[in-house]
């Protein structure tokens, strides 16, 4: 693992640092947690939108048919 610096303000820090003792973590593994939070749940909601956009593509068409929860289990 690599390591950072970062700069903050005092009155950040001593807020960071009293969020972090409060949900029992060090102030390390609360940055650590924002970042993959933040970061990876971009990724996953940018692939989602372009699964969106490729179906929105799509020239399928299901002609009306609806599907009920049983017809999933029909075999």
């Amino acid at each position: 693992m690599h390591n950072i610096t970062i700069s903050l303000q005092e009155h950040m820090l001593a807020a960071s640092r009293k969020y972090a003792k409060q949900h029992h973590l060090s102030l390390n593994a609360l940055i650590r947690q924002l970042l993959e939070k933040t970061v990876l749940t971009s990724s996953k909601n940018q692939w989602m939108d372009e699964c969106f956009q490729l179906m929105s593509k799509s020239k399928a068409n299901s002609k009306g048919k609806k599907w009920k929860r049983e017809d999933l289990y029909d075999v």
